[in-house]
């Protein structure tokens, strides 16, 4: 016997009480923070409102990759690399990464080299940034093209966070070979 609906929904995949739906200037508005791998196929996905700063997820987002290895075991759960834009440089973003041992590939922003500048010699150096490697972030954007070749995700028919997620996860197991 299947379980009702509002059962599944508990099993693990709460429906948020916002249903994942924020207010911005231009109406009510939904957001996917994405990690994938260097081939484009999603590693983990986590929906939210709108209005939420990217920054706020990274954590979220990375906790939830979990690499496939070859044979048995536990599945990976730390990437090599992360290559990111410049609303994740933070300071607490790169300690984060640098506590768990991931090179970060994530520009500095204007207004921290300014800042930094401002303190002179107290102001500290600048993060290591590989131009070379962050040309390869185009990855993270072709991903998300390919997910909104879905309808359903590119225009959100669905009335519920939970049937969108389900939805997201369907698309990420059709790009996956």
């Amino acid at each position: 016997m299947l379980p009702d609906r509002t059962q599944r929904a508990h099993d693990g995949h709460a429906e948020p009480d916002d249903h994942a739906i924020g207010r911005s200037r231009g109406g009510p508005t939904t957001k996917l923070h994405l990690a994938c791998d260097r081939h484009g196929r999603p590693l983990s996905v986590v929906l939210t409102r709108g209005n939420v700063n990217d920054c706020t997820q990274f954590t979220r987002v990375v906790e939830a990759i979990r690499l496939r290895r070859p044979g048995p075991g536990r599945p990976g759960r730390r990437p090599d690399r992360v290559l990111a834009d410049k609303g994740y440089s933070s300071r607490a973003i790169r300690g984060y990464l640098r506590r768990r041992g991931i090179t970060a590939t994530i520009p500095e922003r204007r207004d921290q080299r300014a800042n930094r500048a401002r303190g002179g010699r107290a102001g500290g150096r600048p993060p290591a940034f590989d131009a070379e490697s962050y040309k390869r972030r185009s990855v993270i954007e072709r991903c998300f093209q390919r997910l909104k070749q879905h309808r359903a995700i590119a225009t959100w028919y669905d009335t519920t966070a939970v049937s969108y997620q389900g939805m997201i996860d369907l698309a990420t197991l059709l790009i996956w070979p």
